[in-house]
């Protein structure tokens, strides 16, 4: 059964396109029709495509690795960071920082001065700063935590990337097709689908069309965290079961051996015993 209906998608206006003059030839197979010079969505192909996203998104959260959201424009940024911010994911509302992806260790670096800086107010290295310094440092501790804050959690790169506006956020999708991080993305139709992955035909500009798509998509990374958790819990009760099964005996084992070998080396001495018996017995007779 589908995650979405066609009902659902048409009452969200995910079927309206951009002008005709403003189109990409590559959104073709995903248009189908013009009215009034603006183009319609084929949504029959984006419940297929939503369907398709939802699933692998899933299996990604399942396997407990991490989904970036990317959206920088402002319909879209209070949506992703409530929607990110309910399933545990990173995101990225503000300034896409250039090399975040490509250059990971650099942002790394920007992070965790962040977190020295909180270390200083704690420990109280910070009141013996001037004032002139503490304002310094306080600006840029605001601006890290606008820029970077939502990714402080994020050691390592993402799995994959959830991008809404593939237009403007096309260096975020050239690092990732770069580093061959797979890229799901609401595509509009003045976009070009062919860096994307995951193609998702969608309005990309209205509020209600970003808010659908990204409730379904997070609706399946809840239910990918929550099998990984009973995933886990299961291999966990495992490992205490294999723990609880007591070990064969090898001392056992050892001990037979053992006594194998005592019980040779005895016939082998009543033996040697009975040949010195029978020689000193043949020396009697023949003195004799």
């Amino acid at each position: 059964m589908s995650r979405v209906s066609f009902e659902q998608l048409l009452e969200a206006g995910v079927h309206f396109g951009h002008l005709k003059r403003k189109w990409n030839p590559a959104m073709a197979p995903y248009i189908f029709m013009e009215r009034n010079g603006i183009h319609i969505i084929d949504l029959h192909k984006t419940v297929v495509k939503v369907d398709e996203a939802a699933e692998a998104l899933k299996n990604i959260a399942c396997s407990g690795r991490k989904i970036l959201f990317v959206a920088t424009k402002k319909q879209a940024k209070q949506i992703v960071e409530d929607k990110a911010t309910s399933v545990g994911m990173p995101y990225v509302i503000e300034r896409w920082p250039g090399g975040m992806l490509t250059n990971f260790p650099t942002i790394r670096k920007a992070v965790k001065k962040m977190s020295t800086i909180d270390k200083m107010s704690k420990d109280g290295t910070f009141d013996n700063l001037s004032k002139r310094e503490k304002l310094q440092i306080t600006r840029q501790r605001a601006k890290l935590e606008k820029n970077l804050g939502s990714i402080a959690d994020m050691v390592r790169l993402p799995a994959a990337l959830f991008v809404i506006d593939v237009l403007k956020e096309h260096i975020a999708v050239r690092e990732a097709n770069r580093l061959g991080i797979p890229v799901f993305a609401m595509v509009d139709t003045n976009s070009d689908p062919t860096n994307i992955d995951h193609v998702i035909p969608a309005n990309d500009d209205a509020t209600k069309s970003v808010e659908l798509i990204l409730g379904i998509v997070c609706e399946a990374i809840n239910e990918g965290l929550q099998e990984g958790k009973a995933l886990q819990t299961d291999s966990g009760e495992q490992n205490e079961e294999e723990e609880e099964t007591p070990a064969p005996p090898r001392r056992e084992r050892k001990f037979r051996s053992s006594a194998r070998k005592e019980r040779i080396v005895k016939e082998d001495g009543d033996a040697m015993n009975a040949a010195v018996i029978s020689k000193v017995a043949k020396d009697l007779e023949e003195e004799d």
